[in-house]
């Protein structure tokens, strides 16, 4: 860790140009020539990344940031946030570190955290930045996590092990399994339980549920995590010899509030059908994430507009986690309609299950893109293609 980055005039510096242009500023001449210039643009860059990602890294003095790549890949202060609030406990150990953003939430929940990063310089930023921000139960481990694990007290056991396996360079291109990261989860399980009894496995939202389930073992919850419609993970919780049901829990993190939805898996469920009705339903990222389809209809008491669509409708308006539209007309996807209707015309196009691209149905209707239209191009429950012409709610 390069600590001269630190010196008073360099930290002001960093801080009234976050927000530059980096490659501008790296044309310029270095007003530090005893420090690579290098280093300290990375840390206007990082910062700058920080900024909405990391508020409190980013209000707080003195911090140090590793690669911008390293904020970009750690997890957001939101979803930390939400992610320590599903488990408790005395200790937890994080076997995949990081920048650290996991553990200082964690540490808030419980009484010693470990932080475990094998890169030396990370860890030692980590230590430095957790001083910064008055953490003082959470504990850096520059070393291997099977290192520390084995070299806990016999009969000891952690609360909690979090891991956020990384995938390996070599397991590009190919579909994503938890056995092509670094540690290698399934093959690691039976010695982690050696150490604890509950496990929490943070991965990419790349990967398909029903594969991770498929190289797991004593899954009890899985967790779709959404930040404002966007899912950034999948957390798998799995606890010694657990064997019930396994519920997925959904979770979109917005400004002012979060929507939430539940479902145990495997259950069956049978979804009602309708044609369009008054209202129109888009579920979020996290729910689309879930695959509990038919559970939103019997949930929420509204109907299905066609097995493969996910658009749901009702002639009631509800409260739904997700987008909610007034359908002001449906048409016929048929020339003399769409003619009528939309050519030329200025509107948002989405698709769901339906025979053609956004971006061909805006050619070939010359539809300009934007607007308060919000047009729904799908398959009704008679196998009919139509278009939904809505007004926005929510």
């Amino acid at each position: 860790m390069n600590t001269s980055i630190l010196h008073p005039d360099i930290q002001k510096f960093i801080i009234q140009n976050t927000g530059a242009d980096v490659t501008k500023l790296a044309l310029q001449k270095n007003p530090f020539p005893e420090v690579d210039w290098i280093l300290i643009l990375n840390q206007i860059e990082a910062r700058t990344k920080a900024k909405e990602k990391l508020p409190i890294w980013f209000s707080t003095d003195k911090i140090i940031y590793p690669s911008k790549i390293s904020i970009e890949q750690t997890s957001s202060e939101k979803t930390a946030a939400y992610k320590a609030s599903l488990i408790t406990g005395n200790t937890l150990i994080d076997l995949t570190g990081g920048f650290g953003v996991d553990d200082y939430y964690f540490s808030k929940k419980f009484k010693v955290v470990a932080h475990c990063e094998i890169n030396k310089d990370l860890s030692a930023i980590v230590k430095h930045n957790f001083e910064q921000l008055n953490i003082k139960n959470c504990f850096c481990y520059a070393d291997d996590s099977a290192n520390i694990l084995n070299e806990s007290e016999p009969g000891f056991k952690w609360d909690w092990i979090y891991i956020d396996p990384s995938r390996r360079n070599d397991a590009k291109g190919k579909v994503f399994m938890l056995k092509d990261c670094l540690p290698n989860v399934p093959e690691s399980l039976d010695f982690y339980f050696e150490k604890t009894d509950s496990i929490l496995i943070k991965t990419a939202p790349l990967l398909d549920i029903s594969a991770g389930l498929s190289e797991l073992k004593f899954v009890k919850n899985i967790h779709v995590i959404a930040l404002e419609n966007e899912v950034k993970e999948l957390l798998f919780e799995i606890h010694n010899h657990y064997s019930g049901d396994i519920t997925i829990k959904t979770a979109n993190l917005l400004k002012d509030k979060t929507e939430t939805f539940e479902f145990v898996m495997g259950k069956f469920e049978y979804p009602s059908y309708h044609l369009p009705q008054k209202f129109l339903y888009e579920p979020n990222s996290a729910i689309m994430k879930s695959g509990g389809f038919d559970e939103v209809s019997n949930s929420f008491e509204i109907n299905k507009l066609h097995k493969n669509s996910h658009l749901y409708t009702s002639d009631e308006l509800i409260d739904f986690p997700g987008r909610t539209f007034e359908i002001e007309k449906v048409i016929s996807y048929s020339k003399n309609d769409m003619k009528t209707a939309l050519l030329n015309q200025q509107s948002n196009v989405t698709t769901r299950n339906f025979p053609d691209t956004v971006e061909n149905i805006r050619k070939k209707w010359k539809i300009k893109n934007g607007g308060n239209l919000y047009c729904f191009f799908t398959t009704d429950k008679n196998n009919s293609k139509i278009v939904l012409i809505c007004r926005k709610i929510t």
